[in-house]
Formats: C-alpha cells, sequence, structure tokens
C-alpha cells in the first residue's frame, strides 16, 4: 500500500522548485550572450514559456505524457484539468509523495524544454511566431516523446530505456529542434557590428544558476530523499566540473585562452549529458561522462560553425550532441550496484543496453526534427516566424516588446 512521506514529498518540492528556477535562469545565461538590443525578448522568451506551458500541463500536458497509456505512444485525456491528481500517491510514479507533487515537478521539466530551443532562433523570430511554436511543441512533440520514455506503459519505458532525469526527453528533444528551428529560420542577417556577448558576467551568473537549479533536475529525479538522490547529486555536480574542465583545457591548447564562455558552456555540456546517468551510474563514471561530453560538444560547435547553421547560441552542439553523448554513454556506464531498478550496461556485461539507448536516441531525433519542421511550417502560416529586417536591425526588445533593457 503507498505510504506518503514527508521527507520525499518536501523533497519532490524543493527540487521543483529548484528545476523552476533554471527556466529564468536560463534566461540570464542566454540573455548575456546576445547583443544588447535583444537582451529583453531573450529574457522575455524563458519568462513566457514558464507561463504558458505551466498552464498548458495543467490543462492537457500532463494527461497526455503521463495519463493511462493508450497503445504506449501517448497518455489518455483522462487527466486533463489535473483530474485525479490530487493530494494521494499513484504508485505507477511516486508511491511515497503526493500525485499532485510529482506531476508539479514534471511540470518544470515541460517549462524548461521549449525553452532551451529559444537559443537557437535568438535575435530574429517574431514574439506571436515564437508563442504560437511553443505552445505546439510542448503539446506535439514533448508531451508524447515524455510518454515513450516515462509514462507507465510508453514504449521506450517497456523497451527498457534508460534516461534518468530527461537525456532524450529534453535535451536531445530540444537540440535537434532547435538544429530545425535555425535552419528553417536562416541566418542572421549581416551587419557591421559583431555579433558579440553583450554581458559575460550575466552569462556566467546564469550558467552557474542553471548549475544549482541542476541538482533538483537530476537528484530530484529520485524522487525520494535517499542514496539514490546523494548519488545523483554527486554525479551532477563532478560530471559539470569535468566538462568545464575538458573544454576549457582543449579551447586554452587551441585558441590560446580559457575564455567564460568555454568554461559555462563546457558545464553545461556536463550536465547536460550527466543528465539520463544521474541515478545509473557511478561518481568515476560521472567524471567520464562530463569529460567525453566537453570534448563531442566543443567539437560539434566547431563542426556547426563550417556548416554555417546560425545555431545562434549553439543549442545542438550543446543539447542535442551531449544529451546523445550522455544517453548513449548511460548504456555502457549503467549498473545495478547503484540502481537495482535499473539494467547493467555494455561495461557491466551488457550491450544490449547501448542498443536499446541508440533506438532511444534515434527516435527522439526523428520524431523531433519532422515534427517541429511541420509545426514551424504550420505557425508560418499564421504569421511570419521572422522579424523584418529593419525591425531585426533595431532589435527585437524595441520592434517586439517596445521597451529596452538599458535606458542608458
Amino acid at each position: 500500500m503507498d505510504r506518503l512521506s514527508a521527507g520525499d514529498t518536501a523533497w519532490v518540492l524543493g527540487s521543483a522548485a529548484l528545476v523552476m528556477l533554471m527556466t529564468p535562469a536560463l534566461g540570464f545565461f542566454y540573455g548575456g550572450l546576445v547583443r544588447r538590443k535583444n537582451v529583453l525578448s531573450t529574457l522575455m522568451h524563458s519568462f513566457f514559456a514558464l507561463c504558458v506551458v505551466s498552464v498548458q500541463w495543467v490543462l492537457w500536458g500532463y494527461t497526455f505524457a503521463f495519463g493511462p497509456d493508450w497503445h504506449g505512444v501517448i497518455g489518455s485525456p483522462a487527466w486533463i484539468g489535473f483530474t485525479h491528481v490530487g493530494a494521494a500517491p499513484n504508485s505507477d510514479y511516486a508511491p511515497t509523495v503526493p500525485h499532485a507533487a510529482y506531476a508539479l515537478f514534471q511540470m518544470m521539466f515541460a517549462v524548461i524544454t521549449p525553452a532551451l530551443i529559444t537559443g537557437a532562433f535568438a535575435e530574429r523570430k517574431r514574439f506571436g511566431a515564437f508563442a504560437l511554436f511553443t505552445l505546439l511543441w510542448a503539446t506535439v512533440v514533448y508531451d508524447p516523446i515524455a510518454h515513450w520514455v516515462w509514462g507507465h506503459g510508453g514504449w521506450l519505458a517497456k523497451l527498457g530505456a534508460l534516461d534518468f532525469a530527461g537525456g532524450t526527453v529534453v535535451h536531445v528533444s530540444s537540440g535537434v529542434a532547435a538544429l530545425v528551428a535555425a535552419w528553417v529560420l536562416g541566418r542572421r542577417i549581416a551587419q557591421d557590428e559583431a555579433h558579440e556577448p553583450h554581458d559575460r558576467t550575466m552569462m556566467l551568473l546564469g550558467a552557474s544558476l542553471v548549475w544549482f537549479g541542476w541538482f533538483g533536475f537530476n537528484a530530484g529525479s529520485a524522487l525520494a530523499a535517499n542514496g539514490l538522490a546523494a548519488i545523483a547529486f554527486v554525479n551532477t555536480n563532478v560530471a559539470a566540473a569535468t566538462g568545464a574542465l575538458t573544454w576549457m583545457t582543449i579551447a586554452w591548447c587551441r585558441e590560446g585562452a580559457p575564455s567564460s564562455i568555454g568554461a559555462a558552456a563546457g558545464a553545461v555540456a556536463g550536465l547536460v549529458a550527466i543528465t539520463p546517468a544521474a541515478g545509473f551510474v557511478t561518481p568515476l563514471a560521472a567524471i567520464v561522462i562530463g569529460g567525453a561530453a566537453g570534448a563531442a560538444c566543443y567539437y560539434a560547435v566547431r563542426l556547426r560553425e563550417r556548416m554555417r547553421v546560425d545555431d545562434a547560441l549553439d543549442v545542438f552542439p550543446v543539447h542535442g550532441i551531449g544529451g546523445a553523448v550522455g544517453a548513449l554513454l548511460t548504456g555502457v556506464f549503467a549498473t545495478t550496484a547503484i540502481n537495482a531498478a535499473a539494467s547493467n550496461g555494455l561495461a557491466y556485461g551488457n550491450p544490449r543496453q547501448l542498443a536499446i539507448q541508440a533506438v532511444a536516441v534515434a527516435a527522439s531525433w526523428i520524431y523531433s526534427g519532422l515534427m517541429t519542421y511541420a509545426i514551424l511550417k504550420l505557425v508560418m502560416l499564421i504569421v511570419p516566424l521572422r522579424v523584418s529586417e529593419q525591425e531585426e536591425r533595431l532589435g527585437l526588445d524595441i520592434t517586439q516588446h517596445a521597451e529596452v533593457a538599458y535606458t542608458a
């Protein structure tokens, strides 16, 4: 019989608050990286995502993602409006916390995922188009993938895919969507001014707060105040640190300086990669995963630059590639010694787990890519995706919001 735990409930609610903090922190991270005339519009992307997806999640998002299963593909509408989502626990998901607490925790994951995509089309997307895209993408892309991997009866869950806190659900899906969005919208217009970050201190503060919030993201996914949460917490920290050190070292050797942007990007890459593995691997494996992600994402950025795809803030190289690296390495380093409810990976004699992880990554890539393209084309029939050339030159703060971030 399910029994509520005050400690577990407090931990999940606190973790939900930490994950909520990640979305405005992401806004500051992205905002510091754009030009002065676009910082407010960039912050508004994250703030708006927090608002609209929070409401969408209660009305229909949660039931499509976690509601009673329909053929392993999507949840039924039985829990629309949080019907049957109350103070009692749900044994399929979190037997020691209120169902509403679990739904709230998952809400914050749904919020940040479309917000991640915004870095790809920063400085050129019309706000109305962004608003419509966010609502459609959360419903059509995020909710089904979340059900596949985490929903009771989801087809990837039944296959045995391991994703502790969102490597495929959050990062692969948003990273691939970012690449498609950047390609569909096209490059920013050429200008005399360089596309240089306007405030590196804001960027570094935002990255640090994202790191802080990520403890709720990963350790909170244990859904209990227990030893697994502690391991996930440790793994999260060391993977982020190793990712930052790896990216900085490579950049220092190749470019002559360990930049603050490289350090922040490397930390985020490490965080992204450890997300699917946090509750399945040892701290030593977490260091390996963080280092692998720091290197892979660094070179993915260099490749993206040669491809001349204007993913403005390198969402695909960091989240798409980092998420895939982490999901695949989960299939290598997962061990039942850390999580008895999981499976061993390749390094512990089970090569099948790596194959299952590859299927989960491929399915997320293909579905997110195709559906993102379709959603963008649909939005284009209703409202233009891009601002005009004149509006882009003036900046999105004044042209989209009729205000500016700085008055002097």
